[in-house]
């Protein structure tokens, strides 16, 4: 069986800054150094991380010495800074850039007037740094059917929209087109990370070539998941997997090329170890 590697795959920019820059902390501050939330989206590095004393906590108030590291994702709100400097800490902060430039424009759109809709998922913890950074009154939803519901209650109807980084392109477009048919005025960031564009139309265009796909990432990863679901899109077997211990034989019964893909916050040791694994079927 030949297996076919995207050419972007695993690690993006702002992830592989965020581990950097986790790594240095535990170097310099061994035993003393926590993490606000999981770094990145990927359990089997979260694991690595604690194993050189990178503890995650869930709150501001579980540490009262040493290092604080913000997760890529941003944090809720930006008094954390202020209170964590207080504190007497010393913060790391590792937010993604893009994350960041998402928060200053949906900011700057409420600071001018815009009904701002985000394109993604409520729960999702980039989606509530932003929500931290702007307020609440924007509306999260992956649905034109929410957004249109709720401009009938305006009667002036200025939209302005963004993204979660992660987010489909195709997704974004869709609701974009469908909001400059109804409303009088929008106003549009493009948010998606650059990194997450290449991935999903590598991934795309692989799929359309390939017998099946294997997406190597954290299931709790949104990147990875938009991956497997562009892949299913074209019709073919797709398998979303976190490690090459999940690969099964009977996957592939008479399959001859197979593709593999893996989203942002995935390290090049696991995609090596599925290409590995897959090559010894």
């Amino acid at each position: 069986m030949e297996v076919v590697l995207a050419e972007h795959a695993g690690y993006c920019f702002g992830v592989k800054r965020a581990v950097k820059l986790a790594n240095d902390a535990a170097d310099i501050n061994q035993g003393q150094v926590q993490s606000l939330g999981p770094l990145i989206h990927n359990p089997q590095v979260v694991n690595q991380l604690a194993e050189k004393g990178v503890k995650k906590v869930d709150s501001l108030d579980e540490i009262d010495e040493g290092t604080v590291i913000f997760r890529s994702h941003g944090v809720s709100s930006p008094e954390l800074m202020e209170r964590a400097i207080e504190k007497g800490l010393q913060v790391v902060d590792a937010t993604c850039p893009f994350v960041t430039n998402a928060q200053k424009y949906a900011k700057q759109l409420v600071d001018e007037g815009y009904q701002v809709v985000m394109v993604g998922d409520r729960e999702h913890p980039e989606t509530q740094s932003v929500l931290g950074h702007a307020g609440d009154d924007i509306l999260v939803t992956e649905s034109f059917d929410e957004i249109k519901a709720l401009l009938n209650r305006f009667s002036k109807k200025r939209l302005g929209i963004i993204s979660q980084t992660t987010q489909t392109y195709g997704k974004f477009s869709e609701i974009v087109v469908q909001c400059l048919e109804i409303c009088e005025e929008v106003k549009i960031f493009n948010t998606i990370c650059y990194a997450t564009e290449d991935r999903q139309t590598e991934a795309e265009a692989l799929a359309k070539t390939v017998e099946a796909m294997v997406v190597v990432g954290g299931r709790n990863s949104a990147n990875t998941t938009h991956l497997a679901d562009i892949c299913r899109s074209k019709g073919i077997p797709v398998y979303h997997i976190e490690t090459a211990d999940e690969i099964s034989p009977d996957w592939f019964p008479s399959i001859e090329l197979v593709g593999v893909t893996a989203g942002a916050s995935t390290p090049d040791w696991i995609i090596n170890n599925v290409i590995d694994s897959l090559k010894r079927i």
